[in-house]
């Protein structure tokens, strides 16, 4: 029981060093991904609609 303790009094200690990132930073890298992930979905889309069209194609 005693190193859980200590463990999370370290923890504890380590989280105080953690500098969080401020709501502009947060803004800015949540717009980041969502629009990374959009541009990705349509990628993926197109690829995988002349990759359908190609096969239909073949048989």
């Amino acid at each position: 029981m005693k190193k859980i303790i200590q463990y999370l009094k370290e923890v504890r200690q380590e989280l105080k060093k953690v500098v969080w990132p401020g709501k502009d930073e947060v803004l800015a890298s949540t717009k980041v991904v969502i629009v990374s992930t959009a541009v990705f979905a349509v990628i993926l889309g197109l690829v995988d609609f002349l990759l359908v069209q190609g096969i239909d194609l073949l048989f």
